[in-house]
């Protein structure tokens, strides 16, 4: 099979390539560097001629509202259609579990509206909705500021290494013309994982858990970052990921 991997050289895609390669599959990997732009058009007519599935793992490079808006519209608009063009079968989207309940989220109205164009296209799709990475907790403690007031809403996350294994495994199945949800195997508060982190770490600031406090502009309830069903889970938990992470000191 022939995928078009859109993002495939970041966190996610160089390990969903990586995984796709060894499968013996033929990848085109979409990005700046290899001459393929999204937001402008250039290159992409051309790489999707054959594709079979098209992968995309993109992300907005600014969170400001505005820019995050247009990014996902503008590049949503020209992904779905040079693949309607091109007979495209499968469609494949990463998203974020919660997304629906996070409109007062500049950054999540963007993926709403990403999501939308997707459901709207008439091409078969599969969205896959993840929860946080494990890598993202640095920045999940840096947006709470100087305070480090962070929610206490559960949170589950999942390994980039997960995320890769999930996104091939609903790369090579037929298209559902929905949304799976996966997450990491263990559940706990914003508050208190994120301090798990900084004791592993060495950061001797502490955590103040805050129901109130905002999540990327967003208020959350307890459940709104965890899968509402039943989820496909991925296998290392926080203690083995941050183990291999290189941050333990």
């Amino acid at each position: 099979m022939k995928f078009l991997v859109i993002g495939g050289t970041g966190r996610i895609g160089s390990k969903v390539v990586d995984r796709l390669r060894a499968a013996g599959h033929e990848i085109v990997i979409a990005a700046p560097s290899t001459g393929i732009d999204i937001i402008s058009g250039e290159g992409l007519d051309a790489a999707m001629v054959g594709t079979d599935v098209v992968i995309d793992l993109a992300n907005s490079p600014s969170f400001e509202d505005a820019a995050v808006l247009a990014f996902f519209q503008t590049a949503g608009r020209n992904i779905l259609a040079a693949e309607k063009a091109a007979g495209v079968r499968h469609h494949v989207a990463l998203s974020v579990v919660g997304t629906d309940k996070l409109a007062a989220s500049g950054y999540f109205r963007g993926k709403i509206a990403q999501e939308a164009l997707i459901r709207d296209a008439g091409i078969a799709y599969t969205i896959i909705h993840s929860t946080q990475f494990f890598e993202f907790l640095p920045g999940i403690i840096q947006s709470a500021g100087e305070s480090l007031r962070l929610p206490t809403a559960l949170v589950q996350p999942i390994s980039a290494d997960d995320v890769a294994d999930a996104v091939v495994k609903v790369a090579l199945q037929p298209a559902i013309n929905g949304v799976v949800e996966i997450a990491g195997p263990e559940r706990a508060p914003m508050d208190e994982l994120a301090q798990r982190f900084m004791d592993r770490t060495g950061d001797p600031r502490r955590v103040v858990g805050d129901a109130q406090a905002p999540y990327f502009g967003a208020q959350l309830q307890d459940d709104t970052l965890v899968p509402a069903g039943q989820a496909w889970l991925g296998r290392q938990g926080f203690d083995g990921w941050l183990q291999q992470s290189g941050l333990v000191r």
